[in-house]
């Protein structure tokens, strides 16, 4: 095989790696923003160490790429989660 193929199917590699990744952090970010609203403080301590601790492992054991792209993520889902509610234009009047 032409090592241009084995180049093109590395790089094609990494960014698939760095959008799992994104999506992930996006997805595990979300979840720990959702379930923290209406937890007690215990569950609310809980949940940020352990996103901050797997962004932590991440960072040590991942490529710099894909803890970025966890971290872009997470920081995507926090800024998501601060946008105001939609308002369904179907449930409102106008007369």
């Amino acid at each position: 095989m032409p090592p241009i193929l084995y180049d093109l199917s590395g790089f094609l590699g990494l960014l698939l790696r760095a959008l799992g990744f994104l999506v992930a952090g996006l997805a595990f970010g979300r979840l720990v923003l959702d379930c923290i609203k209406g937890a007690i403080w215990q569950l609310q301590a809980a949940l940020l160490l352990g996103l901050f601790g797997l962004l932590i492992a991440l960072t040590v054991f991942a490529t710099a790429g894909s803890a970025g792209a966890f971290a872009l993520g997470a920081g995507l889902a926090y800024f998501w989660s601060a946008l105001p509610p939609k308002s369904d234009s179907k449930n409102e009047k106008t007369d």
